[in-house]
């Protein structure tokens, strides 16, 4: 029997030329080494590239980023920051991919600066009034050799959804190794033909895909009840104080 459906058939037919990606390495190793969490990002990102998506990876190391909660710290004393220049990028996309190897059963501290600098944007309108991330879709990949794959995913999922992500089902992907020293993801090929990782990271992949359609099709999020400028404005949408008695 042919495993494709027609649903399937259907959804591979999809347009996704119009989407673009960025994938935010954020591994401490500089982009002139190899990293283990890029190497399991590529493999979304391969699949993206095949459906015509604009893919960008970034290894967010590479560039001088300032620790802060402000769009861009040269305002608030920094002499240099780079941040304002990324958050250009993941503004034009529709999808945003955080990866992140673990460090000590959590994320690293990168991807931490990640989540600081995009929550420190999160207070901005898009021009319905809502959140700026509102209509955007968000993942979570993570790699090691330790235990701590969920708890960095549902760390950095949350972060996502918190400021304004969508978030599809089954948006994160792991491979983690044996527990202690040990071959990393891919590694001599380590965790290529780990059935649950592949199976996860191409799923992911696609859910990503279907859900930033859907939103750009749908033109975001629909813009009532979540409106910023309107409570600020007086609206209420239909809340109403508990009555004390």
């Amino acid at each position: 029997m042919n495993p494709e459906t027609e649903a399937s058939r259907n959804a591979a037919s999809t347009r996704y030329d119009d989407l673009r990606a960025v994938f935010l390495n954020t591994s401490l190793k500089k982009g002139s080494e190899d990293s283990h969490t890029e190497d399991l990002m590529r493999t979304a990102a391969a699949i993206m590239e095949k459906n015509g998506v604009a893919v960008e990876m970034i290894r967010v190391v590479d560039h001088e980023i300032a620790f802060g909660v402000y769009p861009d710290m040269t305002e608030h004393g920094w002499e240099k920051d780079d941040w304002p220049l990324l958050q250009d990028k993941i503004m034009a996309a529709d999808i945003l991919v955080i990866g992140t190897p673990i460090w000590l059963g959590e994320e690293s501290s990168v991807c931490r600066l990640v989540i600081e600098r995009l929550y420190g944007f999160s207070g901005k309108l898009n021009d319905k009034g809502q959140y700026a991330y509102y209509g955007r879709a968000g993942g979570c990949v993570v790699t090691g050799n330790e235990d701590g794959a969920k708890h960095c995913a549902m760390t950095v999922l949350y972060a996502l959804s918190h400021i304004g992500y969508t978030i599809p089902p089954q948006a994160d992907a792991a491979w983690i190794g044996e527990a202690g020293p040990g071959p990393s993801y891919g590694d001599n090929g380590a965790g290529y033909d780990n059935e649950f990782t592949q199976r996860n990271i191409t799923f992911m992949a696609w859910n990503l895909l279907h859900l930033a359609r859907m939103l750009k099709d749908a033109g975001g999020v629909p813009a009532h009840g979540n409106q910023r400028s309107a409570w600020e404005a007086g609206c209420r949408f239909d809340h109403a104080n508990p009555d004390y008695r």
